[in-house]
């Protein structure tokens, strides 16, 4: 179980909004906007350096301590920030200011330690269900991740569920305590394997047909669409001679 280690980041109050962001991006500077607790939204600028490398460690479930330019601290969580989708580097990101002495909803992440017998003996595979776990709690009661000892999956009978969390007091899981976070699968039969591999064969020798019988429904579509055209055309060239044929008998 980890305790709640001290963080802190600096920012500075900003003017610049909407496109012209990017100046600041270029000084090696990201976008941030602080809010929370009925006040008002400041938006701010942070060095992108110092945010990365605090929230690597820090993430969504630990307090960070934001001086915005002289003024006095305040305690924030940060929330996943915006990347950039080619880079990968956040672009943006929301502080929410707390209340010390008010309970806050969050998310606390997962930790999986220890060695499973039933995966390191018996081959099977450890499948883990969630990453993360909902909490309430008062800010000061966060914890940075909860630790989860897969040692006590010895068979493939065995699981482990949200219930059996080892949590501090003061801190609440508002998910299903019956869910089951991780256990481990058994290994597949070279059968199995085998049935597997036939059916991702079969499923996509139908795909390729219906994608075939697809394009050949759509090209006889616009076939028969082109012969309608011309009959078309061929009834009105045939209504408007009616009339000669007509003048020449008289």
């Amino acid at each position: 179980m980890n305790t709640q280690k001290a963080y802190s980041l600096s920012a500075t109050k900003r003017e610049i909004t909407g496109k012209k962001v990017k100046s600041i991006r270029e000084q090696g500077m990201m976008p941030a906007v602080l809010y929370g607790n009925k006040t008002k939204a400041e938006i701010l600028s942070i060095p992108l350096v110092n945010f990365e490398k605090t929230f690597e460690e820090a993430g969504t479930s630990s307090l960070i301590d934001l001086t915005i330019d002289t003024e006095k601290p305040v305690k924030v969580l940060s929330h996943e920030p915006q990347n950039d989708p080619v880079s990968g580097k956040p672009i943006h990101v929301d502080f929410y200011r707390v209340r010390m002495d008010e309970k806050i909803k969050t998310e606390i992440p997962l930790n999986f330690i220890g060695e499973s017998e039933a995966v390191e003996q018996l081959e099977g595979s450890l499948v883990t269900n969630k990453d993360a776990v909902d909490v309430e709690c008062l800010p000061a009661d966060l914890i940075s991740e909860i630790d989860v000892d897969i040692s006590s999956l010895k068979t493939f009978d065995n699981s482990i569920k949200i219930s059996d969390l080892v949590i501090p007091d003061g801190i609440e899981i508002i998910n299903d305590k019956e869910e089951i976070i991780a256990l481990v699968e058994e290994p597949r039969s070279e059968e199995e394997l085998a049935e597997l591999e036939e059916v991702s064969t079969a499923e996509e020798e139908k795909e390729a047909l219906e994608k075939m019988g697809a394009e050949s429904g759509a090209e006889g579509e616009e076939g028969e669409s082109d012969s309608n055209g011309e009959g078309s055309e061929g009834e009105k060239t045939e209504s408007k001679e009616a009339p000669k044929d007509d003048q020449k008998n008289n």
